[in-house]
C-alpha cells in the first residue's frame, strides 16, 4: 500500500486494529504488538511479566465496558484511545505501565500507516541528535585511586557522554532502594568526600546528578543537599519520596541546587502541583510510566507553561530508546534525556543498533519509532515458558 492509499483507507474507517499482544523477552521491558488487518503492526514497551500484561489487556477488551476497548477501532485515533484507557475508566497502579506501552505501540503503528517518523507526527523534530547522560558505576566511593579509575572510564567510554548519574547509595555502603530514610552527620560527611572525589577525578567539563532514588526522610535530604552543593551538581535527583507533598517545598527553601524528580509520577495531574509551587527545576518522566507519548507529551506543554525543561527517563532497552528519542527530538522543552552505557548494542535489532556519537543519539528517520528488531532472536530469547505473541 502506497502512503495515500493508507491514509484514505484509514481516514474511512477501513484499518482497523485486530489483536493487541505481548512477549517477555529474557532480557529488558515486555514488547506489546498491536496488529491490524492492513498488515502493519506497531510495537512499544511496558513493564511486568508476559502473563501479567496479558491479563491487563485482556481487562481492557473485557465485558465490563467492551466500547472502550481498542479492537475493530482507527488505530490513529489515538487521543480517543488515550482518554478510554487513563480517564473513561481510569486504570491506576500497575497496569499503568501497560496502557502506556499500548499508547507507544499505537505511534510506533500510526508512523508506519503514515509512513513519518513519530517525531514528525508529534509536530516535528527541534533537534536531530539528543544530547545524552548515563550512569556511573560502583565500588568504593571513598577510594581517591578507586575514583581515578572510574573517571577515566566514564571520560573514555567511546560514546563521550558529558554527565553521568552518581548514585548515594554507594557513599553510604548500602544498596539501592534498602531503604536508608535517616542520615547522620557522618553519612553527610562520607556523601560530601565521595562527590569531592568525583568532581576531583572527572574536571569541570563531565555534570554530575546526584541520584537519592527517592529513599531519604526529609532532613537527610538537606544534609545531602548540603554535602554536594559545592561540587556544583546539574541536578538532585529523586531525594524525597515520589509523591508532591508540603516536604517538596521545604526542600526546595532550603537549598540553591537544581531538583529533579518524575520517574514515577503519571500523566499531568502527577506533576501539576510540582509547577504550581515551584517545587522542582526539571521533571522526569518516564514513557512507561506516564501514560505513554501522549500522556509525556501532555506533561511537556504543562511543564513548557511554567518554563521548566523536561527530559525523558529511560533505561529499559531498545525499544524504549527509540520511543525516547523520538519524542525528545520533537519536544522544545526537551534538551537532554537519560540513556545506559550500552544501549547501542543490542542484540534484538539484528545489528541496526542506535547510533550515540559525542554524547549525543542520532535520530532515527525512518517511519514510526524506527524500530529494526529481529524476531529470530526474539523468539530464541523468550522469557521460561513465554508463548510467542501470545
Amino acid at each position: 500500500m502506497t502512503q495515500e492509499m493508507l491514509q484514505n483507507t484509514s481516514a474511512r474507517g477501513q484499518v482497523k486494529i485486530t489483536a493487541i499482544k505481548a512477549l517477555q523477552p529474557k532480557r529488558d521491558a515486555t514488547l506489546i504488538k498491536i496488529e491490524t488487518d492492513a498488515g502493519i503492526s506497531g510495537y512499544g514497551p511496558c513493564h511486568g511479566t508476559g502473563p501479567f500484561v496479558r491479563a491487563a489487556i485482556a481487562r481492557l477488551e473485557g465485558p465490563r465496558l467492551p466500547h472502550l476497548g481498542l479492537i475493530g477501532k482507527d488505530p490513529l485515533a489515538i487521543e480517543v484511545h488515550f482518554h478510554n484507557m487513563f480517564y473513561a475508566y481510569p486504570q491506576r497502579g500497575r497496569q499503568m505501565a501497560v496502557l502506556s506501552g499500548i499508547d507507544i505501540a499505537l505511534w510506533d503503528l500510526a508512523g508506519k500507516i503514515l509512513e513519518q517518523p513519530v517525531h514528525k507526527l508529534l509536530g516535528g523534530p527541534f533537534r536531530d541528535e539528543i544530547p545524552l547522560y548515563s550512569h556511573c558505576g560502583g565500588g568504593d566511593f571513598l577510594s581517591k585511586d578507586e575514583w581515578r579509575e572510574r573517571a577515566r572510564d566514564m571520560r573514555e567510554d567511546p560514546h563521550g557522554f558529558k554527565a553521568y548519574k552518581i548514585d548515594i547509595h554507594h557513599a553510604l555502603r548500602s544498596h539501592m532502594q534498602q531503604t536508608i530514610p535517616s542520615i547522620g552527620v557522618q553519612e553527610a560527611r562520607d556523601v560530601r568526600r565521595a562527590y569531592a572525589m568525583a568532581r576531583e577525578a572527572l574536571g569541570d567539563d563531565i555534570d554530575i546528578i546526584v541520584h537519592c532514588h527517592a529513599e531519604l526522610d526529609l532532613p537527610s535530604a538537606v544534609k545531602i543537599a548540603r554535602a554536594v552543593e559545592p561540587i556544583d551538581p546539574l541536578f538532585l535527583e529523586d531525594p524525597i519520596a515520589p509523591a508532591f507533598s508540603e516536604s517538596w517545598k521545604a526542600l526546595r527553601r532550603t537549598t540553591r541546587m537544581p531538583l529533579m524528580t518524575g520517574e514515577n509520577l503519571a500523566l499531568t495531574e502527577g506533576v501539576q502541583p510540582f509547577l504550581q509551587h515551584q517545587a522542582v527545576d526539571c521533571l522526569q518522566p518516564d514513557l512507561i510510566n506516564c501514560g505513554g507519548i501522549t500522556g509525556a507529551k501532555r506533561i511537556a506543554d504543562l511543564a513548557d507553561v511554567y518554563q521548566i525543561p523536561i527530559s525523558l527517563h529511560n533505561v529499559s532497552g531498545y525499544v524504549l530508546n527509540m520511543a525516547s528519542q523520538q519524542f525528545s527530538a520533537a519536544i522544545f522543552n526537551c534538551p537532554r534525556m537519560e540513556c545506559r552505557r550500552n544501549a547501542d548494542h543490542a542484540p534484538e535489532t539484528g545489528g541496526q543498533d542506535l547510533v550515540i556519537e559525542g554524547g549525543k543519539m542520532k535520530v532515527s528517520q525512518r517511519p514510526g519509532l524506527g524500530l529494526q528488531l529481529d524476531f529470530d532472536y526474539l523468539k530464541a530469547n523468550r522469557a521460561e515458558g513465554e508463548p510467542w505473541w501470545d
